[in-house]
């Protein structure tokens, strides 16, 4: 950090200051404070105050000498999903979230302004268009991070690096929040900004010699000071680290790592200060708990459909609701766990866009029509209108593994008792209008990429000719029993899980579709019918069982194009799907003939 600079700016904002005020804001000695006070005269940046004895102020070169040191912008990092938060974050980007009725992210451009900082970037990602109103509000620019689902903070510094370089910047996280103004115009050296933990913390504790300077960084420690908030990059710090970031980037394992990674490998090459911020100065809220703590609001309403939902069921205040953590979201739903009073639930609610491809009353029906028979979750609320569902989470539990052939007898069990069951609804899985459905949405939305799919098409058609002329039983059959549906328990016991598309249907559909999500084999897909079946399935059955295969990855890559059109990508899933559909019409064709067996 340079000291000279420091003087200066100090004297910039605080004209009139004596050598006492410098030391106390600057944490030096007095003798250190007048060494660089006579240096500071000698080179005629400041001199004696006019109107106050024993003050000192900025003379016209002490200005041009600070202009060096003028803060271009700001870099605000807003591109993650911030899954502590949920559901809040479902539904809004953890930085627009309220802290005493002012976004955080608000209040950092806020600060920024006061202190002279205009020119200010957003690099944004998930939720991207949430930030837009802010272009006109702050005449901010916001800058797409293209990898924010898939990569950490070292790509978001990396698709940003053009607004860095050559430029004096600070990098901010939307997320945070700063009690005092800790921003100005001119900022003398790189730093990261600190905090003192007491005891023990999982926290980058840093290491730093008499200067100040940063020289070595741990994960976790006790009693120390932490990386913790806001950092500048100077013009020369990012001249020498940016070019060191992009290789990073390029290398192979680094798409997790945080921009501070390429900074702690090559702390020897990189001179940057600490920064060290008074006790409860800088707050990075880590999950909904700490922020009820600082924010009392969140205790009884946080404007959060989920939230306020469970509370009603529950007849408790949104303050009771606890531990509340993201799991995986799934192809069509977004779900979290909470605990009430030790006992831990499920809340799912339904991804955008679902309530077009699924019967939200249809499902509801299917779950009060199954209760009997035990073999699904522990419903506590379901909605027919919204979609909204809370369950009982079951602890211990796991998901079954499609290549273990024990799980998957346990697993057929359960099928078994369900197309046996004797129960029905109103309601079908009509495979065939279904691809009707899913061809139609795909042609209002870009059209269908496959390059032979009307042949393909045609072939579809065949294998729901032949499977119409064969009368198969329709029985309540569950659609999407694939491995990640069904949980084992801890006492061994199985239920299965997500009924949003099932309905009166040929039970053998079942193992088609477990088949196909599991990038089965024919040699996989034999094993499960021999367990299904008891026995090595007949022709007629393998035949059945095939051609769902085939229209399963029909529909499925139909869907996968629709959900793509809308800005949602499956990887391989798609193609894996339509190669389904190909291969397992040929298989029928050159065993079958299509005529009988």
């Amino acid at each position: 950090m340079n000291r000279i600079g420091l003087i200066c700016r100090y004297l910039k904002e605080n004209p009139h200051s004596s050598q006492r005020d410098l030391a106390q804001k600057m944490e030096l000695s007095l003798g250190t404070v007048n060494t660089l006070i006579k240096e500071c005269m000698n080179l005629h940046y400041i001199a004696p105050g006019k109107s106050i004895a024993g003050t000192y102020e900025l003379t016209c070169e002490g200005e041009t000498f600070l202009n060096q040191f003028k803060v271009d912008g700001a870099l605000i990092l807003a591109a993650g999903f911030g899954s502590r938060f949920v559901p809040l974050t479902f539904e809004t980007p953890k930085g627009l979230l309220e802290v005493f009725g002012e976004r955080m992210i608000e209040r950092q451009i806020r600060q920024l302004r006061e202190a002279g900082v205009e020119n200010i970037t957003i690099a944004v990602g998930y939720l991207k268009e949430k930030f837009e109103y802010l272009i006109d509000k702050y005449n901010v620019t916001l800058l797409y991070n293209p990898e924010y689902s898939c990569k950490n903070t070292l790509a978001t510094i990396y698709h940003a690096r053009k607004a860095l370089y050559g430029k004096n910047m600070y990098i901010l996280s939307s997320d945070n929040w700063l009690r005092e103004n800790m921003f100005h115009k001119y900022e003398c050296g790189a730093w990261y900004a600190s905090t003192y933990m007491e005891g023990k913390t999982s926290e980058w504790v840093l290491s730093y010699n008499k200067k100040g300077r940063i020289t070595d960084v741990t994960v976790g420690g006790e009693n120390a000071w932490v990386m913790y908030g806001p950092v500048y990059f100077s013009r020369e710090f990012s001249a020498e680290f940016l070019p060191e970031l992009e290789k990073e980037y390029e290398t192979p394992g680094t798409e997790q790592f945080y921009w501070e990674n390429v900074l702690i490998h090559h702390f020897d090459r990189f001179e940057i200060d600490i920064n060290r911020q008074p006790a409860n100065q800088i707050y990075e809220f880590e999950n909904l708990e700490e922020l009820r703590r600082f924010d009392s609001r969140y205790q009884t309403r946080s404007n959060n459909e989920a939230l306020e939902l469970i509370a009603k069921v529950f007849r408790v205040p949104e303050s009771e609701i606890h531990d509340l953590r993201c799991l995986k979201s799934g192809m069509t739903n977004k779900s979290f766990l909470f605990q009430i009073d030790g006992k831990s639930y499920i809340c799912r609610i339904p991804g955008p866009g679902t309530g077009l491809l699924i019967n939200r009353r249809e499902e509801a029906e299917v779950y009060r029509t199954i209760q009997p028979l035990g073999i699904s979750d522990r419903l506590i609320y379901i909605s027919g209108d919204t979609g909204y569902k809370i369950s009982r989470y079951y602890d211990g539990a796991r998901n079954s593994e499609a290549f273990n052939w024990n799980d998957m007898r346990a697993c057929m069990k359960v099928l078994h008792q369900l197309h046996e069951s004797g129960l029905t609804v109103d309601h079908s899985f009509d495979i065939r209008e279904r691809i009707l459905f899913y061809e139609h949405l795909c042609l209002q939305h870009g059209g269908i990429p496959f390059e032979d799919y009307q042949n393909v098409r045609a072939q579809m058609i065949e294998l729901l000719d032949q499977l119409d002329s064969m009368n198969r039983p329709k029985v309540l059959s569950h659609i999407d029993a694939n491995a990640d549906n069904f949980l084992i328990l801890k006492d061994g016991s199985v239920r299965l899980i997500d009924w949003e598309y099932a309905g009166m249907c040929d039970p053998l559909i079942d193992l088609s579709m477990a088949g196909i999500y599991s990038y089965y084999k024919e040699e996989d897909l034999e094993k499960l019918m021999e367990i299904y079946f008891g026995r090595i399935p007949d022709n007629t059955e393998r035949l059945v069982v095939y051609s769902y295969v085939a229209l399963g990855g029909f529909l499925w890559s139909l869907w996968a194009v629709y959900k793509a059109s809308l800005g949602e990508e499956f990887g391989e899933y798609t193609i894996i799907q339509y190669r389904y559909a190909k291969a397992y019409y040929r298989k029928v064709k050159e065993r079958y003939c299509l005529q009988g067996i």
